[in-house]
């Protein structure tokens, strides 16, 4: 029996009321982003990244266009320190681009750490220690006064070092475990080591408030935020950012809201890879600004390549409903869910419409490289007609009648019911045409001329059956008409073409192939189906013809 009394509230609210976020109703502009998919999410994983997958990764994330990047821990890691000094040897970090280094507030630790950062173009030091209640009661057994002085002889050093070595440095700091800390005593031991860094006009300093563990419903840590915001000294002059993890599967609501809270800054990893549940996903934070209209400032259109490298050399998968790049974020096999999106798409492309309002679909697909065919409409045993027609529509040109559209998807949804699997588009054009298509058998037609006297179509059918040829001479109101009355007196069948439609499958030239559909209606009630194609509309409708009726035959 699971029992819930050994909990309790373990975070500390904000002090007073600080809810101007509330009034907000959206992220009017895309905060900073840094990556920390090669420090954070890569001490998490099973197998670190190599050097050569560190390299190949950071050129990704240049290219998704980050313009911070933490690349690691140098003075923890060997791999790290040298994965760090080849992007500074090589020439590998562009102008426009700053590399993030995190050091523990130990002297030995930051001194390697600018050891590592020689000759950097543009690096942040970014240092942190532990300021929590349970930190530093259980694990420093230090008081207030004593963990602000680790933070402050921190600052210090790193302001003396950046004097010394070669580079060009920024600063930040993180009281680390921010939301297990008294607000009050956090800002305390940042305004602290603000003054000891002097933030100025040039020189930016950040002040990162991290998401250790989560320990409180979003909103909390929203109020956490904007009390520090409005309480930070020089804050003209600091950058405010997050960074949060997954621990109660709420980071990016914790992160969203905390930028309405003030924050400029997100810290994150791609997919939210990270130590336990994970970091925040930027992924899910820049596409969900993205589907708002705001402008997110990564580039995501390539999200299959994106994740494809990620999970090449990360070992990790991106799950297939994870927001976004999931392979099936965007798949509907609900018949109905399916309706609608074929009829949202039909009329926004017959409206002319930009303004993106598919049901059921938040973005477009193809701004990110994903395709209606392959991953909107999907068929299994709980798809639609709707779904069904809009992919023989959009892959191979064919405009099913309704009726007919609803007894292709019950031959669909009965094969994938019975095989157990998902048909892909192909399956669903081999389904049509093998129940639909060229159903000669036992009839077919050998030959057909028709003329038009006095409002009246006459002429001969040649009908073939059984390897013997008869010819019927006919008559109708139409030449489809004529034909059905031949085939009629042939078979001595007694049917109602209740269902008619054809269309030009290439455009409207006189060259262009036709398609027809015909439903015969039987005495029973029964309806069955045929399709025809050829360059002559009167050969089509024929050949659609003799396979509804062959069709019901065959049964």
């Amino acid at each position: 029996m699971m029992d819930a009394s050994k909990y309790g509230i373990g975070y500390y609210p904000a002090p007073g009321r600080h809810l101007k976020w509330v009034e907000k109703d959206h992220i009017e502009k895309a905060p900073t982003w840094c990556s920390v998919d090669l420090r954070d999410g890569n001490q998490s994983l099973v197998i670190p990244m190599s050097l050569e997958e560190k390299l190949e990764f950071y050129q990704m994330l240049l290219k998704v266009g980050f313009k911070e990047i933490e690349v690691g821990f140098p003075a923890a890691s060997e791999t790290e320190y040298e994965f760090l000094r080849t992007l500074i040897e090589r020439d590998m970090i562009p102008q426009d681009v700053t590399v993030q280094v995190l050091a523990q507030c130990r002297e030995h630790i930051i001194r390697k750490t600018f050891e590592a950062c020689k000759g950097a173009p543009s690096a942040i030091i970014h240092i942190y220690n532990s300021v929590s209640v349970a930190q530093r009661e259980q694990v420093f057994r230090k008081s207030k006064e004593e963990i602000l002085q680790i933070a402050v002889d921190g600052a210090r050093l790193i302001k003396k070092l950046a004097g010394e070595y070669e580079g060009n440095f920024r600063f930040e700091y993180s009281p680390e475990s921010f939301t297990g800390t008294e607000p009050e005593y956090a800002l305390e031991v940042c305004n602290a080591v603000l003054d000891i860094l002097e933030p100025s006009e040039n020189n930016n300093v950040i002040i990162n408030l991290p998401v250790t563990v989560e320990m409180s419903l979003p909103h909390i840590y929203a109020s956490q935020i904007e009390y520090m915001s409005e309480n930070l000294k020089y804050r003209e002059h600091v950058t405010l950012s997050l960074h949060p993890h997954n621990d109660r599967g709420t980071g990016v609501a914790d992160t969203e809201l905390a930028l309405l809270a003030g924050a400029d800054r997100v810290e994150g990893t791609l997919f939210g890879n990270g130590e336990r549940t994970g970091n925040v996903d930027v992924v899910t934070l820049a596409m969900n600004m993205y589907s708002h209209g705001v402008t997110p400032g990564l580039d995501f259109s390539d999200m299959p390549t994106i994740a494809k490298i990620y999970e090449k050399c990360t070992r990790m998968h991106v799950y297939e409903r994870s927001p976004y790049a999931g392979a099936l974020v965007f798949a509907a096999f609900s018949g109905s869910h399916q309706d609608a999106i074929a009829k949202g798409i039909k009329w926004r492309e017959e409206k002319a419409l930009h303004r993106w309002s598919v049901p059921y679909i938040p973005i477009d697909p193809t701004d990110i490289s994903r395709t209606y065919d392959a991953d909107v409409i999907r068929v299994n045993s709980q798809s639609g007609k709707g779904g069904i027609g809009y992919l023989l529509e959009q892959n191979y040109g064919y405009v099913l009648p309704p009726k007919m559209r609803e007894h292709l998807s019950y031959l669909c949804k009965s094969i994938s019911d019975h095989e157990h699997r998902e048909l892909k588009v192909s399956d669903v054009y081999d389904i049509f045409q093998s129940h639909y298509f060229g159903c000669d058998d036992p009839v077919s037609i050998a030959d057909m001329d028709f003329v038009q006297k006095k409002g009246e179509v006459k002429g001969n059918v040649v009908f073939s059956k059984g390897g013997a040829d008869t010819t019927l001479s006919t008559s109708g109101n139409g030449s489809l008409d004529a034909v059905s009355n031949a085939l009629k007196a042939y078979t001595g069948a007694s049917y109602s073409l209740r269902v008619y439609t054809e269309h030009s499958m290439q455009g409207v030239s006189s060259g262009s192939t036709a398609a027809a559909y015909i439903g015969l209606e039987w005495e029973n009630g029964e309806m069955t189906w045929g399709v025809g194609t050829d360059t002559d509309i009167i050969r089509a409708s024929a050949h659609a013809l003799l396979s509804a009726y062959n069709n019901r035959i065959r049964q």
